[in-house]
């Protein structure tokens, strides 16, 4: 199906969406464009220093002259040698093929990527990470991860430099396709004409978009690749940890690289600048959208006329309706994300049975689109209304399933368990649409919820009582939110009036507008 490719340009914000029929299948952005030149992003390659080993945890933290130090795990630290290389990769074949799995190197973990193409193996050294690194080490990593809320970059020593069509990997030595490439005898040719591309001991994958493409214009990709690793090596010469070796593309050249594939049908911007940086690439690495780049004119802002705004604004509210009447409620924690399917106002036209499988199945596309709008990550846990039958079950499974296809970010789905519940992680890469967004409210930190004014008013008042029998005043001053005071000088002035005569001093009451509703203060004259 045709997709058209939407990029809106505020100021110092960039926002981008993808659209299928309508529907935003990716949606991304990145602010404060003008300082993002001195923040670590995903693809950018550092000459760091190790500043810490934590033995205890496997890991270490790497200097590479950001605020905060960038987190190095060991899987990620271990370079090994060819022949441990295909050592390991026998050993994990003959596992593979023992449990009857896929066979290795056919897709690679993300953390060996700065893609979302899943192409990697992972090397786990048998040795601890104080066996080979050590404080004042000077080493190449590239970022995995950006800083995410209060935590650092994570980084890795397995570098990988991307381009149109493949992925150069001058450490690991290997030939993969993306996952994302199912024709097996496309496949198959894919892997022979890269293992003709690629010198011993280098790596190369094909990505999603490979598919299709003569020898000539993969050779000529992994090529300017291996130039760029070459000019890499020859800036990290001489230079002094901490110091950026390499600069990924900018946010607009990276999304043109990374999700814009053979169903794109159009790119539509509504800056000038973007427009001009648009049809560069894409005459460069993309020519068959040559002319496709549009400029928008309209006086209607791009997003609004294509309902974006509307769609992101929604992804911002804990609870999402259904078209049916039900409704999916997202919460997102720390530690996971939580999301709940309720009926809501649907109550179907034959049985119970019907109504709950109609609201799981319609829940099921709208939790995919949501999980991809909002970029859930980590692990997720969906409450589905339960289902008696089994087949209805295995239907909502598959289902979501099928749905999570589209989604770029790798996810690992477990089946529906029998309280109706699915576990399943998916891959985090950047913030959530939220944390992006939005702040804690100020009002409850974050809870989600304030103290009733009743419950204020009782805790203000035993405050009181204890205030009223140390102070030696003949008056009591009492400011609190207007709500509180109301109360108090209403309903609960009774409760007032009797401590004025139990104490024998006088109880003045007094509205601030600006406290919260929680807060209340006590003086004496």
């Amino acid at each position: 199906m045709a997709k058209e490719l939407v990029i809106n340009n505020t100021f110092n914000e960039c926002r981008v969406a993808l659209l299928e029929n309508g529907e935003i299948i990716d949606y991304l952005m990145e602010r404060n464009l003008d300082k993002r030149e001195h923040t670590p992003s995903v693809g950018d390659i550092y000459k760091g220093k190790v500043v810490r080993i934590l033995p205890g945890m496997q890991s270490a933290f790497v200097d590479i002259g950001y605020t905060k130090a960038a987190f190095l795990y060991v899987d990620d630290a271990y370079i090994p040698t060819l022949e441990e290389q295909r050592d390991m990769i026998v050993r994990a074949r003959r596992e593979r093929e023992a449990e009857n799995m896929e066979k290795i190197g056919e897709t690679i973990p993300d953390e060996f990527s700065t893609l979302s193409e899943d192409v990697n193996m992972k090397y786990r050294p048998e040795c601890s990470i104080e066996s080979f690194l050590k404080e004042g080490d000077e080493i190449l990593v590239q970022v995995a991860k950006e800083p995410i809320s209060t935590k650092g970059p994570r980084v890795t020593r397995h570098i990988t430099v991307a381009g149109r069509y493949v992925v150069y990997m001058p450490f690991i030595e290997h030939s993969g396709v993306s996952r994302r490439i199912q024709s097996e005898e496309e496949r198959d040719r894919l892997k022979s004409v890269l293992d003709t591309i690629r010198p011993e001991g280098r790596g190369v994958i094909g990505r999603t978009v490979a598919e299709g493409q003569p020898e000539d214009v993969l050779k000529s990709d992994y090529e300017m690749l291996v130039k760029v690793w070459n000019n890499i090596q020859e800036t990290c010469e001489g230079k002094k940890a901490p110091k950026m070796v390499y600069k990924d593309l900018t946010f607009v050249q990276r999304v043109l690289r990374d999700i814009t594939d053979d169903d794109v049908s159009s790119i539509i911007v509504d800056t000038k600048d973007n427009l001009d940086e648009a049809e560069s690439f894409v005459s460069k690495y993309i020519p068959r959208l040559h002319g496709k780049v549009k400029f928008h004119k309209e006086p209607t802002p791009l997003f609004e006329k294509f309902g974006i705004d509307l769609a992101v604004q929604s992804a911002l509210s804990n609870k999402v309706f259904l078209k049916s009447g039900g409704s999916i409620n997202v919460d997102q924690t720390e530690a996971l994300v939580s999301i709940d399917v309720n009926t809501g106002r649907f109550v179907g036209k034959k049985s119970l049975e019907e109504t709950i499988l109609i609201t799981n199945l319609e829940a099921v596309r709208e939790i995919s689109y949501q999980l991809r709008l909002r970029n859930c990550g980590g692990i997720i846990i969906i409450d589905f209304i339960d289902m008696e039958k089994k087949e209805n079950r295995e239907q909502v499974y598959h289902t979501l399933l099928e749905a999570l296809k589209r989604d770029r970010s790798k996810t690992n789905v477990l089946p529906i368990s029998g309280l109706g519940l699915v576990e399943m992680t998916r891959k985090r890469t950047r913030d959530t649409l939220i944390r992006t967004m939005c702040d804690p409210c100020p009002y409850c930190e974050g809870t989600g919820s304030i103290k009733t004014t009743l419950t204020v008013c009782y805790e203000l008042i035993r405050e009181l009582m204890k205030f009223l029998a140390k102070v030696e005043g003949p008056k009591v001053l009492v400011y609190a939110h207007p709500e509180v005071t109301a109360r108090l000088s209403g309903e609960d002035l009774d409760v007032v009036e009797s401590l004025e005569d139990v104490y024998g001093k006088s109880i003045q009451i007094r509205s601030e507008n600006n406290y919260h509703l929680e807060q209340f203060e006590l003086f004496s004259e």
